[in-house]
């Protein structure tokens, strides 16, 4: 099983976490390039079942400059329609 899940609603989930992505870019005011790769932001799932982010390379860096303590993440799907929020805690 991937990531994502397996089934009809496999694409929706992998949506969902392409928007966590871009979300978490924003909050940084980041965006592609320089650097930054889509693989810099990966999407995961506590053992409560929430999302949550790990950042690595550049983007963990731009977290640290920006104190950026953690994430709360919200994403949701439809058979159409991909949404994701973020907020950055700082410490």
């Amino acid at each position: 099983m991937s990531a994502a899940g397996d089934g009809v609603t496999q694409i929706q989930r992998l949506a969902g976490r392409f928007a966590v992505k871009e979300a978490v870019m924003k909050a940084l005011g980041a965006g592609w390039g320089n650097g930054i790769a889509f693989t810099d932001v990966e999407v995961v799932t506590l053992e409560s079942g929430a999302p949550t982010v790990v950042l690595k390379r550049k983007l963990s860096e731009l977290a640290l400059e920006r104190t950026v303590a953690g994430w709360l993440v919200s994403v949701s799907h439809t058979s159409t329609v991909a949404v994701a929020s973020v907020i950055a805690t700082s410490y």
